[in-house]
């Protein structure tokens, strides 16, 4: 039951993103992102540290070292980016400025909280920017496998760990399926191929609404 790659999660998350908007990636799996957005689709990418209008990760032969992303990644820059201070950045997010960020999470509950910056096995952790983004952005979509290594779902009825935000999560892509938090609870939208209704139902402990419209996902 491995369902998407990584890469093929970040894909299908670029997919979702429209013309015009504004979008943050988180720490980890939501920076590869950036690696599939098309030549065709008018979108900025905004980084915590002071970046606007960022690429793709540079590749070995095009890094700078003072060119990272808030992961400390070397990203390449396209026309008409800019620079500014951070706590200018946090500006821009604090203000609904950002249309979107993808931010990794350890667990996402059915109402949506987000639970993304520590756990009990860990003890350590710092919730960092994800709480401004989680508050400040008008949309939070998480990245983020659909089970633990063990097994354990993510997606839970309650969560067990620090949350970083309430009922803050619209979608969530897994590599098992894309779900959507909806009035209703948690609404199952797209099935990874190979990936059937029952294997996602298992792999959940809160119970899910399957859309009429349920397809499996178009990479």
């Amino acid at each position: 039951m491995a369902g998407l790659t990584r890469e093929l999660m970040a894909l299908r998350i670029a997919q979702e993103l429209r013309d015009g908007m504004y979008i943050n990636l988180g720490i980890g799996l939501p920076t590869m992102v950036s690696q599939w957005i098309s030549k065709d689709k008018d979108v900025v990418f905004q980084s915590e540290n002071g970046v606007l209008g960022y690429g793709p990760i540079a590749e070995e032969h095009e890094e700078d070292p003072d060119l990272v992303n808030a992961g400390a990644q070397p990203v390449t820059l396209l026309p008409g980016a800019s620079f500014f201070h951070s706590g200018d950045s946090f500006t821009m997010i604090r203000g609904g400025h950002i249309d979107v960020t993808v931010l990794g999470a350890f667990q996402v509950s059915e109402k949506g909280d987000l639970a993304n910056w520590t756990t009990s096995a860990e003890g350590i952790g710092s919730i960092g920017g994800a709480m401004d983004l989680a508050y400040g952005a008008k949309q939070i979509w998480v990245a983020m496998e659909h089970t633990t290594s063990s097994g354990e779902p993510r997606i839970v009825s309650k969560c067990s760990y620090p949350l970083t935000a309430r009922a803050a999560v619209k979608l969530i892509f897994t590599n098992l399926a894309l779900i959507e938090v909806v009035s209703q609870g948690l609404m199952l939208r797209e099935l990874a191929p190979g990936i059937s209704v029952a294997e996602v139902l298992s792999a959940t402990e809160p119970k899910l609404v399957i859309s009429r419209e349920l397809k499996e996902m178009e990479l």
